[in-house]
């Protein structure tokens, strides 16, 4: 199926140099040779082929190739420098298009090397809208509950049988920590690393606080958060924390975990609603920040006395919508409903099994695959 991006990859080809970015598996090589397509003479050179490899040291390409795609260029020694070379003298009309994960992603700090000279897109998984959009033939709610299930990589969501998907997933985490790992940073305690990854499997949706982590653990703070912070370079989880500005006694702590694979999340229902929820959520304000510059942020609300909301999506630092997610409550949260009226927020409260939407106030009550399907990505 066509991912929605390809078309906004193609068009910021035509301006600049573009990272594609995203977890592993995601379909990232996939989509860059979709886009190859459209283009006469192109080239695909991957750094982990020896063959690619020499290749791209020597720039033995034809100048007359109208696509050049790097993939895992990044595990080359002076990346940064060698592409700001290779874009700095290349004929004018040709595109070039660099994909990987993990240290792709560290684009904030090129520097002035390739200042100027990138756009970066961030590919997730499968998203209900996405869905939706590409015409993918089966109905809203049996989508929504097979994203539950299976998550949205493509190959778990849209394997024939339920076990090739969990068979798929067994191998996706061993690769996770026996190789993306080790080429991420060289770590020698896999084994803790391996433990951390099952512990946050099980906290999803929950404040996550380093020290009692560590202590399950048996290493420091500083170690389990520097364990996180390479799962978040990974693709593997991301944190979502708490909007603390003109938010009173808002707690400035413990991060809440969630999973780029909704696969991964161990829990009840209402936890891998919640988990789903978040990648959605990420996906619209990531989406809305790389193709139209908005300054939109993913946290949530949570004040010292215990009053949570799960989500916020916060514009230039002031809360744009508050967002509770329920499986079936047909009540209005009482904390969502507190936050709204005590700062005049608009609220909404996603419901997965509701029959009748409505509005009170500030707040409106919504059929959750409705609004997920709403949303810009």
């Amino acid at each position: 199926m066509k991912r929605l991006q390809q078309e906004l990859i193609q068009k910021d080809l035509n301006k600049k140099l573009v990272f594609l970015v995203g977890p592993r598996q995601v379909g990232k090589t996939w989509l860059a040779k979709q886009i190859a397509k459209d283009y006469k003479k192109n080239v695909y050179l991957n750094y982990d082929q020896i063959e690619d490899r020499k290749i791209i040291s020597q720039q033995a390409w034809i100048d007359s190739t109208a696509l050049l795609i790097f993939d895992e260029l990044h595990k080359m020694k002076g990346w940064k420098n060698y592409l700001k070379g290779v874009f700095d003298t290349k004929p004018p009309e040709q595109k070039i298009l660099v994909t990987g994960s993990a240290r792709l992603d560290t684009f904030r700090q090129f520097g002035d090397s390739l200042a100027g000279r990138f756009f970066v897109h961030r590919l997730l998984p499968f998203s209900l809208k996405e869905l939706l959009d590409s015409e993918y033939e089966s109905d809203t709610e049996e989508l929504l509950e097979q994203l539950l299930e299976r998550g949205g990589f493509p190959e778990p969501f849209l394997a024939s049988e339920l076990n090739d998907s969990a068979r798929w997933r067994n191998q996706y985490v061993d690769g996770l920590i026996r190789h993306d790992v080790l080429d991420f940073e060289m770590l020698h305690d896999l084994k803790t690393m391996s433990t951390l990854v099952e512990l946050l499997r099980r906290r999803v949706g929950s404040p996550v606080s380093y020290l009692a982590l560590a202590e399950d653990l048996a290493v420091s703070p500083t170690t389990v958060k520097k364990y996180i912070g390479i799962l978040e370079g990974l693709f593997v989880v991301f944190r979502v924390t708490p909007y603390s500005k003109n938010i009173a006694r808002s707690l400035l702590k413990e991060p809440k975990i969630y999973f780029y694979d909704n696969g991964m999340v161990i829990g009840d229902d209402g936890i891998k609603f919640e988990n789903l929820v978040a990648v959605s959520l990420l996906k619209h304000v990531w989406g809305k920040s790389d193709y139209e510059g908005s300054k939109l942020n993913l946290n949530y609300l949570k004040t010292k006395d215990d009053k949570e909301v799960d989500f916020c999506i916060t514009d230039f630092d002031k809360v744009h919508l508050i967002v509770e997610v329920k499986l079936s409550d047909k009540e209005i949260s009482k904390n969502l409903r507190y936050f709204s009226e005590k700062y005049d927020l608009k609220g909404v409260q996603l419901v997965k099994n509701l029959r009748q939407e409505r509005k009170e106030g500030k707040i409106e009550l919504r059929r959750a695959s409705g609004f997920l399907s709403e949303l810009w990505l």
